[in-house]
Formats: structure tokens, sequence, C-alpha cells
């Protein structure tokens, strides 16, 4: 994603955000103001790898740019961005995309006791690779970040050769996140008057043919949506945002996350998380930081993933370098930082398989450089 900075001024501590509406639970949001810490207690001293966790939480590093991922003969690719967790067995693998070009995106593999087993490449030879999202079916959607950007379907376990899916629409690609229940996969736009998509493939499981649709709406932050079809996905010589009346307007889409009929992701450009509510066809903003009187905690919205208590994780794009925890009550608060990394941002947050550990990159590092990108896990008594 493209870094942007940001001039809202961040504050240590929590809030509840008030919109007038209700979360994803149902429960009505409270004051926008209510200090003390979050679901996990306040931050403790940096560690070692300069994080700053809550207590019984640990991190260690898995993986940096440029050098080889533990004992394998892999060596990790620059610019670490979107990630996701895959059952392996009784293991797990992590996949990680490569903002750079030429791009694509690696993987690391682990034990059942969290010891690195391997490390290789699932995707090569395409554009800044952002972030992305998992499918049903086990495999990694990876998104080019550029002018008319493809996505791309690789496998995890780097056996099946990766394939480029067209039928999903040229357009500055973010994320995806599918949702099984409407099979339909949602597409985020990192454009400052970007929209926010959905592909419908023919076959479930089978991305090569299908319709994309963008969200319409008014220009309210709540309402009713609807969807209408692209006419020409390749978006030329139209692009695909000014091709449909009515198409909803989003300042820089970026991470998105489906869970119990309901999709998240964040714009960057206003600070904002939004909620489609699936079953009402409703939309409203889950947080805003404009909106939390006394400052806000979270700044620079960017990758979201969601825990199995109905907590969302939220990575900032500089800000004070924090992954942010909005829980399903409201409350929104830090849950790490990363200390002296100020010219980076965090990227491609994911869970473990079992939900006991966290993977997460900065992707910049101390360097500030592309060459300087390093992968974390954290690992602790997260909610359940």
């Amino acid at each position: 994603m493209e870094r942007r900075t940001f001039l809202r001024t961040a504050v240590i501590g929590t809030s509840t955000a008030a919109f007038g509406g209700s979360l994803w639970r149902g429960a009505a949001l409270a004051d926008p103001a209510r200090p003390g810490p979050g679901p996990y207690g306040t931050l403790r001293p940096a560690d070692a790898n300069g994080i700053a966790l809550p207590g019984g939480f640990t991190s260690r590093v898995v993986a940096r740019s440029g050098q080889k991922v533990g004992s394998t003969p892999y060596t990790w690719h620059d610019a670490p961005d979107g990630g996701a967790c895959y059952a392996d067995g009784t293991g797990w693998i992590y996949v990680s995309n490569a903002e750079v070009t030429p791009g694509g995106a690696g993987a690391v593999r682990f034990a059942p006791t969290g010891a690195i087993t391997g490390a290789y490449r699932i995707l090569s030879d395409t554009r800044q690779n952002c972030a992305g999202g998992r499918t049903p079916w086990n495999t990694w959607l990876s998104c080019e970040e550029v002018s008319r950007g493809y996505v791309h379907e690789a496998d995890p376990w780097g056996t099946a050769p990766a394939a480029r899916r067209d039928a999903m629409g040229r357009f500055k690609h973010e994320a995806a996140a599918a949702d099984p229940v409407r099979e339909a996969v949602y597409l985020t736009e990192d454009e400052s008057n970007g929209c926010l998509y959905r592909f419908l493939p023919t076959t479930w499981g089978d991305l090569s043919s299908g319709r994309l649709q963008v969200l319409t709406a008014g220009a309210a932050v709540s309402g009713s949506f609807g969807w209408a079809d692209v006419p020409d996905p390749g978006g030329s010589p139209t692009v695909t945002r000014d091709q449909v009346p009515g198409a909803k307007r989003f300042d820089g889409g970026e991470g998105c996350h489906y869970a119990d009929d309901k999709v998240w992701f964040t714009t960057k450009g206003d600070n904002r998380v939004w909620q489609l509510n699936l079953t009402s066809d409703t939309y409203e903003l889950t947080y805003d930081d404009s909106l939390v009187s006394g400052g806000a905690p979270l700044t620079g919205v960017d990758n979201v993933t969601g825990s199995s208590s109905g907590d969302l994780f939220v990575a900032e794009d500089g800000g004070t370098m924090d992954i942010c925890v909005i829980t399903p009550a409201g409350t929104v608060a830090p849950f790490l930082r990363i200390d002296g990394q100020s010219s980076s941002e965090i990227t491609g947050p994911a869970f473990s398989p079992d939900g006991s550990r966290l993977y997460f990159s900065s992707q910049r590092g101390t360097s500030g450089s592309s060459s300087g990108g390093i992968t974390y896990e954290v690992t602790g008594p997260f909610r359940t």
C-alpha cells in the first residue's frame, strides 16, 4: 500500500467510538472517551525485538528481507505485505506478499511446535503485491496495487502453478475477502475515489470466470447499499470505478475481512473502519478517528484481520506503529506497538489456525527501506 502521512494526533489508551449505530454483535456504542486499558491490558516496555506487548505475550522474529529463513535455503522477500495462515496437517503455513516489482509471494511452513520447517516462493514475476486474502478452498489471492493491476491465485504449498484471475477486474487492487455464504469475493480499491467490489464466480471455487460488481449507495456514512455489474472489468478505456453511476466512493480502500455475515474494510484517507451487514444490506462506520473525543488510539488504518473472539485487529501504516484491537463492544486500544520503526508500516496480520499465534510484518523495518522488512510472530493468551 502507498504510505500516507497522517496529521491527526494519536493518543495512547482506549476509546469506545460513538456513531449512533451498533457493532457486529449488536452492542450499543457507548461514550467515545472512556479511559482505561483494552481487553489485554496496558502495553509493557518493548522487548528485545522492539515489540511492546501486554503481559503474558512474547515475540520472535520469523524472517528478515534478504536473509535465509531459519535453516532453510530460501531468502525472504523485500517489503513483506499482506499475509494469511493455512492449516498444514498439525502444523501451518504463513504466506506473505512482496510489495515490490518484480513482486510475488513467499511462504513459511511451521511444525506443531512452531519450529520453522520450510520456506519457499509461491508466486513470481508480478507487480507490487500488496494485500489479498485467503479462499475457503485454501488458496491465496495476491493483489497487485498498480493501475489496472490483477489478482493472482497462488497455492500456499507451492505445488500448483499460480494463475492470473482476469475476470476479477483490472484496477488498483488492495485486499480480498471471501464469503462462502453468498459465494462472493469482496475487493477493495486503493484510490482516493475508489470503490468496493464483489466478484461472483460462475462456479464457486473457480475464479476463472464470473461477474464483477461494484457497491452502489449514497454519500452518507451509513445506509442501504446495492450491487451493479461492472460492464468492462478490464477497465479500458474507462476505469472500473467510473463505469457505474451511483457507485459509492471510498477514500483509499485497504484491508478487508469477512466473518459472520459481515464485511469490514478500512479506508486510509479518512482513517475509518467500515462494516457491511450482508443480511440487512446496510453499511455503517465501525470506527472513525475524527469522532473520537480526546484523540484517536488508531491512526493510519491498513490491513485488518479477526480472531475467534470476534475482535478485529487493525494494523497501522504509520501512526504509532500499532496493531489495535476493536472489540465487539466497541473498545479500541493498542494491542502491540513496534518501537524505533517510524518509517515503516505494519502489514500482513494473520492468526495461526488455532488462534494462539499472530503473524505480521514491519514492511521496512528499522532502515525504512523495502530491503529491511521483518516478519514477526506473537504468542500468548488471545481471547477465544
